[in-house]
């Protein structure tokens, strides 16, 4: 496994507290996207097609250790946008690590160089580096070339410094287990601490459609990709063993998206940290407010091909704590990659998508077009 010990422990002492508490819902990793500009775009993010005055909007730190003091969470992921253009990020990582939070901060890498001397090496602070596979498959996957050479050299320099460092994968429609294996052998052999991966989520505004995968896919990649592992067992994933073996088709889950709550420029993002299906100002509004029993497969059609770590990562760690003998055996011979799978959720109730981006979009630049006029108010009066 490619979590430390120290994180393991700690997390899963937060778990059984929860459960011993009497809490069915609560945070495991807080997902923080201070901004949503980026320097990159990417044919399958759907997070970065926003106006202008959009981009151009930035969580304070003030608002980011407000967050994290609210939501409570052990661990938090910083995302995007690109987390790097953010002025303010050496001092929000350094405002998590000394409130005792697990920092995981995601970058396409491509400022890295530029930036590094802004951070120090700590235990519970990672850089994840986002690279969807070998040169060939990351430069056409962010569509752009010099991209992977780019993100190689990022990773050299941050384990030469002393930092932590891990690789973030997505993977979609046609890529090849084989390929993709050998890809994980080169990461661990650069000396990597951690893997992430993840089926690519079909985000509705990306340009690209073709290449994201349904349930049924994701599983066959996945077996394909870990039998060529030992199960898994070759190489150091950042994620919990029953969420692998969920990956693989072994585990029948339902989604617990409060487990790793969004906080956007837009607030707190319902249901979670992929659909943008409205907003709350308060955590507390979050996890009162939602009507979360209309999200998830089988309930929601947005939701029926997602198996991503955002929604499922959760309710694996929470049954590693529950029933700890199902760790066994994926310990022992890895994750199984032959045989029935488990059952699937129908889809036969669920209720259809609705397309509310434009709405929100619209609500967010009349508060900010209102806000400045405000502002002008008051310096003109001045």
């Amino acid at each position: 496994m490619g979590i430390p010990a120290k994180q393991a422990a700690k997390i899963g002492a937060y778990v059984l507290k929860q459960h011993l508490l009497g809490r069915s819902r609560y945070p495991l990793v807080m997902m923080l996207e201070p901004l949503f500009r980026c320097n990159l775009a990417c044919a399958g993010c759907g997070k970065i097609d926003y106006p202008d005055e959009i981009l151009n909007q930035r969580l304070s730190y003030e608002d980011c250790m407000e967050a994290i003091d609210e939501c409570g969470a052990p661990a938090v992921s910083i995302a995007g946008g690109e987390p790097l253009l953010h002025r303010e990020m050496p001092k929000i990582v350094e405002g998590y690590i000394k409130r005792g939070k697990f920092v995981i901060l995601c970058t396409n890498a491509l400022l890295m160089a530029k930036k590094i001397d802004q951070y120090k090496p700590h235990e519970n602070f990672t850089w994840s580096i986002h690279l969807d596979g070998d040169k060939e498959m990351h430069d056409r996957s962010v569509c752009l070339e010099g991209t992977y050479e780019k993100a190689i050299e990022a990773i050299k320099l941050a384990k030469a410094r002393g930092f932590r460092t891990q690789i973030n994968c997505t993977l979609f429609h046609g890529a090849e287990p084989e390929r993709v294996a050998k890809f994980f052998d080169e990461m661990m052999a650069m000396g990597l601490d951690g893997i992430t991966v993840s089926p690519g989520y079909a985000y509705e505004r990306a340009p690209d459609q073709e290449h994201f995968l349904n349930r049924e896919r994701t599983k066959k990649l996945f077996r394909d990709i870990l039998a060529r592992g030992n199960g898994g067992k070759k190489w150091a994933f950042t994620q919990s063993d029953l969420f692998l073996d969920f990956l693989a088709g072994n585990q029948t889950y339902e989604c617990t998206p409060w487990s790793m709550p969004a906080r956007t420029v837009f607030g707190w993002q319902k249901p979670c940290y992929l659909l943008g299906e409205g907003y709350t100002k308060t955590f507390k509004e979050l996890m009162e407010g939602t009507e979360w029993e209309k999200y998830g497969v089988g309930n929601y059609e947005k939701c029926a091909n997602c198996m991503v770590h955002c929604g499922f990562e959760g309710t694996a760690v929470t049954d590693s704590v529950k029933k700890p003998w199902k760790l066994i055996p994926l310990q022992v011979r890895g994750v199984k990659t032959e045989g029935p799978m488990a059952p699937e959720i129908s889809l036969a109730n669920q209720r259809p998508a609705e397309f509310v981006f434009s709405r929100h979009v619209e609500h967010k630049l009349a508060e900010i077009r209102s806000s400045k006029t405000v502002s002008e108010e008051v310096a003109a009066a001045e």
